[in-house]
């Protein structure tokens, strides 16, 4: 739907183009396969490969490049629409053009040179690894350390729960390297799998979304030369809270394309379903349901469509990010239940992806800072926003 309010009117001629590439690519291409590799539970490589083919793997590197030079709110319409069949999917092309990115944006001109092009044209997998088995929302509790040698560093300990993992072949890395220093000593590392002392643990079983690729890696006297360093001690921290803003909104953005899916295809059933001598949809009972489910899918886009903007200005996001998650999460977790129950016993159907999106929207309760988090952040500005 697209109007004023819509932030598909603010995008350039590329950037629509883009949108429109992905909705084929969505159409074509995702929604026909998404059931299968769920049941597969497997990490699409070649899916990964032809959407990197359609600049869906670099959509914020500059075109000078090689990437598409789009905007924050573009990737979030991007994340969206691709969310729609799958948000393991989308989860796993953001991460990775996010890897690409920082590369391209912020990396030193060796770190562009070994590591850019194989991201961009998918060919290696990107991650950026944060959270530890008793570190997860408490980012500064995190245990890897990073001891400093001569030309370079040693990396020990272990990582979890980090999306592509089960497939990364580049990682941004967050390691202390002055535990008494706090998040200042915390620095980041962009390194290569491949090396010796990096152990990739199995992905994780979980009740959906596998296509993300979640699991975890050891990495034991693990050896990286000094260009490996990203960002250095002192400005690491700093930067992964503004990527976790950013995460934040397009998750939302994910569970509102999850959301206006499961309605769209509700909406489809019960316009052809008939029961006791009329359409489904025109029984009271489905048809004000499917509006409840339209009303909070349109609050949680303006909230989601509204924090893009303010990423996209380069302003303090923490409260829209907060509030945008908070509301599209919730919003998911009660309205793709109902689509489903407006289709009776049929919306169980694997062909239809709202057991997916159900699955995923558990998943998006918990990445880049829980529910409860959001209420942390929001709870943390009232006085000063509201009173």
């Amino acid at each position: 739907m697209e109007d004023a309010l819509s932030p598909i009117a603010s995008l350039t001629a590329a950037e629509r183009a883009l949108l429109d590439r992905t909705r084929q690519f969505r159409r074509d291409v995702a929604a026909p396969q998404a059931a299968s590799w769920e049941r597969a539970r497997l990490v699409p490589r070649e899916i990964i490969r032809e959407a990197a083919r359609l600049g869906l793997t670099a959509i914020e590197v500059p075109e000078a490049l090689g990437g598409q030079g789009a905007g924050f709110v573009a990737k979030t319409l991007v994340a969206e629409e691709l969310a729609r069949s799958d948000m393991g999917l989308a989860f796993s092309l953001i991460n990775t053009q996010n890897a690409a990115s920082r590369v391209a944006r912020q990396g030193t001109q060796a770190q562009i040179a070994r590591h850019l092009a194989p991201l961009i044209a998918g060919e290696r997998m990107g991650c950026t690894a944060l959270t530890e088995p008793q570190a997860g929302s408490d980012f500064p509790a995190i245990t890897t350390t990073a001891r400093k040698i001569e030309g370079g560093w040693i990396i020990d300990g272990e990582k979890a729960w980090i999306t592509n993992a089960a497939s990364a072949e580049t990682v941004l890395l967050y390691a202390k390297t002055d535990a008494a220093a706090g998040t200042a000593g915390i620095a980041a590392f962009l390194i290569d799998t491949d090396g010796p002392g990096f152990e990739r643990l199995a992905p994780y079983g979980m009740m959906g979304g596998h296509a993300i690729g979640v699991g975890g890696f050891r990495l034991a006297g693990f050896r990286v030369d000094e260009d490996a360093l990203f960002y250095p001690p002192g400005e690491a921290f700093k930067r992964a809270l503004d990527g976790i803003n950013g995460a934040r909104i397009y998750v939302a953005a994910m569970c509102c394309g999850m959301v206006a899916e499961a309605l769209r295809v509700a909406l489809d059933y019960a316009t052809r379903r008939h029961a006791f001598g009329k359409r489904l949809i025109d029984h009271q009972g489905i048809r004000w349901s499917l509006v409840d489910v339209a009303a909070e899918l349109e609050a949680a886009r303006l909230l989601t469509y509204r924090a893009a903007g303010v990423i996209a200005r380069g302003e303090n996001a923490v409260l829209a990010a907060a509030l945008a998650k908070k509301v599209a999460v919730e919003m998911a977790g009660r309205r793709l239940p109902q689509c489903m129950q407006a289709m009776g016993a049929e919306g169980l159907r694997e062909e239809h992806p709202i057991g997916r999106h159900i699955a995923c929207a558990r998943i998006a309760a918990y990445v880049d800072g829980t529910t409860e988090i959001q209420n942390e952040r929001i709870g943390a500005l009232l006085e000063k926003t509201y009173l």
